[in-house]
């Protein structure tokens, strides 16, 4: 099974938008009793996001191989919120909502943005009324180079704007970033 593929796209005319509902963090959940799950701990807040490192990885239904997998992920990059740690194995929820286990070295920490929900604009500077330099559609995965207040500064396929983050998947409101 694949995620949507889509593409960046050179601005044209802005793009009839909908409001986005921003990222709240998962509740961190209770502390496990289990020894085994306390092993190969990252040590790192949880919640938090992080991105897909390989061009091939499962989400499966628990922590382990012998679970069933889920999903199969195939861009790296994408966007992944961690909500919990069982040893090699990281809890995570991607920008649909879905969730599953992944070993925890298909993650790295390098951070990104998915678009979502609609084609949006990305500017030359974080104000609505600085010109649009690019457009992306939904699903577009764009690395994240510094989030602050409510601008993100993307890049993706070499070129770069800021858009706002609350109409991207990959970052929590306010959370300063780079």
């Amino acid at each position: 099974m694949m995620h949507r593929v889509a593409l960046l796209l050179l601005l044209a005319a802005p793009a009839a938008g909908q409001p986005a509902r921003p990222v709240k963090p998962a509740r961190p959940a209770a502390e496990p009793s289990n020894p085994d799950a306390l092993k190969n701990r990252s040590g790192l807040p949880v919640p938090r996001f992080g991105s897909l490192r390989s061009g091939r990885a499962y989400m499966r239904a628990g922590p382990g191989k012998e679970y069933p997998v889920l999903w199969e992920y195939v861009r790296p990059g994408t966007p992944l919120e961690i909500t919990y740690e069982w040893n090699i194995w990281r809890r995570v929820r991607d920008a649909d909502g879905t969730e599953g286990w992944m070993d925890r070295a298909m993650l790295k920490t390098e951070r990104s943005l998915q678009i979502i929900r609609t084609t949006r604009n990305l500017h030359a500077r974080a104000d609505l009324s600085s010109p649009i330099v690019l457009r992306a559609e939904p699903g577009v995965i764009a690395r994240i180079t510094m989030c602050e207040g409510s601008w993100c500064r993307v890049e993706a396929q070499g070129r770069s704007g800021y858009i706002l983050r609350e109409q991207g998947f990959g970052t929590y409101p306010g959370e300063p970033v780079g």
